[in-house]
């Protein structure tokens, strides 16, 4: 099986059909950068912010899974920025993957009257009961980014397309592999939690793509870990796919090389990268290598090659979204809303805004973080 430079497996063709933002309105509704919402806010808005919030009365509480990863940080603060700018208090809490840890410090917000939750599960298996509390209370309840599963208490769910997730990396993989069943190249898939909906409806996509030419012979796994629940990662954890690539690669690949790494996250792209240094993989047999979240620190690995690609989330963009649909629930208003049939949470059909993954790689990445102010060319330098 030939060995590859990544530099070739590069196209820009998936620019004009993937770099489409967040619906129509991704430019216009675009927020500041997170840094700059977060750490460098003008103190007028501060001072302006404050009297609003006062006058306003109302709470909402914001429960987040983690501060371990990089997009997380920047969801929460972005949240924080405008939802306070619209005057509202902002109760904003990282259970840090501990799921009683995130229950407590829901039951706590309930406790303190706040007036909507916005919640981005770590396992909304375990947040039945208290969204019975809230809904009891008569809070509503806007999912963020994960859906909340086997519940009537959420109204609303504000998203990325989970399942174009999928389809985007698996797409940029059928377009930029070469693929071709003369000559078969070797595929391993690290997804995400099995308890996290997004990754099963990612996965869905990915495989919508790859499938026909895993039938086909242009692409080959090696340990035939092809199902979900034999490449699933619990928690979306990096050490867990780092320890599962050094495994495979001892097992599959001893005598040949490892040509795409078919990675959900980029935080298990890193991992996977750990994996393939140790095991002594260079430039000159560097597989493919997709993300999702297109985190500063992937983005640098992109310019310099050692990941192919990333899926851009401009968590701006979700947070604004999410903060019109608390803003609506709040005043009594319809939100907007772009999808009523894709997200069935085991109870209800939960109405939804999806925006829209971007795929970006060393071609775009300027066009689609630098110049959209997401990231400066000074981060990525650093």
């Amino acid at each position: 099986m030939k060995k590859k430079v990544l530099s070739a497996l590069l196209s820009v063709a998936m620019v004009a059909t993937l770099l489409v933002g967040c619906g129509s309105k991704a430019e216009e509704t675009a927020a500041p950068a997170a840094e700059a919402t977060t750490e460098a806010a003008p103190a007028a808005e501060a001072e302006e912010a404050a009297p609003a919030a006062e006058a306003n009365g109302k709470k909402v509480g914001v429960a987040m899974p983690t501060q371990s990863s990089e997009r997380w940080i920047n969801d929460g603060s972005n949240m924080k920025a405008q939802l306070e700018a619209l005057g509202y208090e902002v109760d904003l809490q990282y259970a840090e993957d501990d799921v009683q840890a995130q229950v407590s410090q829901i039951e706590n917000m309930i406790a303190s009257g706040v007036n909507c939750l916005v919640i981005a599960s770590i396992d909304s298996s375990a947040l039945v009961n208290v969204e019975k509390q809230a809904q009891t209370a008569g809070i509503p309840i806007i999912a963020y980014d994960r859906l909340l599963m086997d519940t009537d208490a959420v109204s609303y769910y504000a998203t990325f397309d989970n399942k174009g997730v999928g389809t985007a990396i698996g797409k940029y993989i059928v377009d930029n592999a070469g693929l071709d069943p003369a000559n078969p190249q070797t595929i391993e898939l690290f997804m995400g939690s099995p308890d996290d909906n997004n990754a099963h409806m990612l996965y869905a996509g990915l495989m919508e793509q790859i499938q026909p030419f895993l039938d086909n012979g242009a692409l080959v796994c090696k340990s035939g870990q092809l199902e979900f629940d034999s490449n699933c990662t619990l928690r979306w954890d990096q050490q867990t796919a780092m320890k599962r690539c050094e495994d495979i690669l001892t097992g599959y690949y001893a005598d040949e090389d490892l040509d795409i790494v078919a990675s959900a996250y980029d935080g298990l792209s890193y991992g996977c990268m750990a994996a393939l240094e140790g095991a002594g993989y260079t430039a000159d047999n560097w597989p493919l290598i997709t993300g999702q979240d297109a985190e500063l620190m992937a983005t640098k690995h992109i310019i310099s090659g050692k990941q192919t690609m990333s899926i851009a989330k401009d968590t701006r963009i979700l947070a604004e979204k999410c903060v019109t649909m608390v803003q609506a629930v709040l005043e009594g208003a319809e939100p907007e809303i772009n999808d009523t049939t894709t997200y069935n949470n085991n109870v209800i059909v939960v109405p939804s805004y999806l925006c829209t993954p971007v795929a970006v790689d060393k071609n775009n990445y300027k066009e689609v973080l630098v110049d959209t102010g997401y990231y400066t060319e000074e981060q990525l330098a650093e």
